[in-house]
């Protein structure tokens, strides 16, 4: 009797850094399994400024402004590619050129640039294909200024309340993972608090009253 192989599950990662982790969307998140803390380390930095979040600099892989930063990942439930990599698309609402992946076979190739860290941790991890958001840092075409810390500040504080809002809340919700020179300034700054937790959530964190003794 001839045996019968069976065809091992391809093995997709999916790499996230900033609001993927925190920015529950139920069509996005039920094709993947918990995030978890250990994935390559890459040049990490919120010099992209977000048209949908109202000016808010958002985090992504810039190599010349970035700092060293070990990223999350969590497993694809799908078993092909294209399904992981389009699923990411959708949840980004991006083209398809703006999404990076990597196949350890060498079979396809992506637009957006490879960082070195991501071929030896999925060959590390035994993982098949790598899939992250290839989204470039924009603030030199948007503020017509190169990045800095500087300048990043000048634009923040220029957004509307609502604005500076939302650019709150996707800082102080970056994984603790992200650490970049811009988080580290903001986070200390007298004008960009943390977003207030709301009250049925503050409840819900409170440890129970005690019951009076008998």
């Amino acid at each position: 009797m001839a045996e019968q192989s069976k065809k091992k599950k391809t093995q997709i990662a999916i790499l996230g850094w900033g609001s993927l982790i925190w920015d529950v969307r139920p069509e996005f998140d039920n094709y993947h399994d918990e995030w978890l803390p250990d994935g390559p380390v890459l040049p990490l930095e919120f010099s992209r400024i977000s048209e949908s979040r109202k000016g808010a600099l958002t985090l992504v892989i810039d190599p010349q402004n970035g700092a060293p930063c070990t990223s999350a990942y969590a497993l694809s439930t799908r078993s092909n590619p294209d399904d992981a990599i389009a699923d990411l698309r959708c949840r980004e609402g991006t083209i398809m050129r703006r999404i990076g992946f990597y196949f350890r076979d060498g079979s396809r190739r992506c637009e957006p640039p490879v960082p070195d860290t991501i071929a030896p941790w999925a060959d590390a991890k035994g993982y098949d294909v790598v899939v992250w958001t290839g989204l470039p840092s924009n603030f030199r075409d948007e503020a017509d200024k190169a990045f800095s810390v500087a300048e990043a500040i000048s634009h923040l504080q220029a957004l509307t309340a609502e604005g500076k809002g939302i650019a709150a809340a996707y800082v102080w919700g970056a994984p603790d993972l992200v650490q970049t020179p811009l988080r580290t300034v903001l986070q200390i700054a007298p004008w960009f608090p943390a977003p207030a937790i709301p009250d049925d959530a503050a409840e819900a964190d409170a440890e129970p009253p005690t019951a009076p003794p008998a």
